[in-house]
């Protein structure tokens, strides 16, 4: 039992990786707002909290944006606490950013189990942490004007699942390409890029028909405010056969 990250993981990729990321063609936002150097929570709470606020502010309901971690907080019996929080998130405010980070603290008991849950109440974001959060939450909003609108998000792949890959989520959909947010402070990495083409192959599997629809893998980067697209066709039909059986199990 794995998650598409654990099984990423487990395997050794071809030299350069299955899909190279030099492969994908990018585009630089480019915008007048600089990012602190340094953030004092750690970068994946960061990542989560950027993708579910803009989710939540590009329409998404805040329980299914925050869907994970509530579920999460369940898992511990933090419910009241959960509600709390997030029934302040309103925005891109301090408060609202703040509770965001916290409450996406849960998300690590439904992704790896209760071990490696720590209190959430000792999660406190900075000034500067705030501040880099609200500009990449407004970047992901000027990015779904320009890429969007989204047709599914936060979605899991019921259907698609194998027995080397028992779990797993992605992020958005828009009518033609299936996207990831990555918050990270380098360009995309073969990993990410393995990611995409399992989270692809595993929606095409499962129940969700609107996979069916989906041309291009994309990335967007919203600490570096640059969009990262392949289209699908240009990726060689053996490595898709070798991703399916090898590495999904199909």
């Amino acid at each position: 039992m794995a998650s598409v990250t654990q099984r990423i993981k487990q395997i050794k990729q071809p030299r350069g990786g299955y899909i190279k990321p030099k492969e994908f063609s990018v585009e630089d936002l480019q915008d007048d707002n600089v990012l602190y150097e340094s953030e004092n929570i750690h970068s994946s709470l960061v990542g989560l909290a950027v993708d579910y606020l803009t989710r939540f502010l590009n329409g998404t309901p805040i329980e299914e944006a925050f869907k994970i971690s509530l579920i999460g907080a369940h898992l511990t019996g933090k419910d009241e606490l959960a509600d709390d929080l997030m029934s302040d998130i309103k925005g891109t405010d301090e408060t609202s950013i703040k509770n965001a980070c916290k409450l996406v603290g849960f998300d690590v008991v439904y992704r790896s189990g209760p071990i490696g849950y720590k209190p959430v109440e000792s999660i406190n974001p900075d000034e500067e942490t705030i501040s880099n959060i609200k500009i990449m939450v407004n970047r992901g909003l000027n990015f779904f004007d320009l890429y969007g609108p989204i047709v599914k998000d936060g979605f899991t792949f019921e259907g698609g699942y194998t027995s080397e890959i028992t779990t797993g989520d992605g992020d958005f959909l828009t009518d033609d390409t299936l996207w990831d947010f990555k918050v990270t402070k380098q360009a995309p990495e073969k990993k990410h890029t393995l990611q995409l083409l399992i989270y692809f192959l595993m929606g095409v599997n499962s129940i969700h028909l609107q996979f069916n629809e989906i041309n291009n893998l994309g990335i967007f980067n919203p600490r570096l405010n640059k969009v990262y697209l392949l289209s699908i066709n240009e990726i060689p039909d053996e490595v898709i056969n070798e991703v399916r059986t090898d590495v999904i199990g199909y």
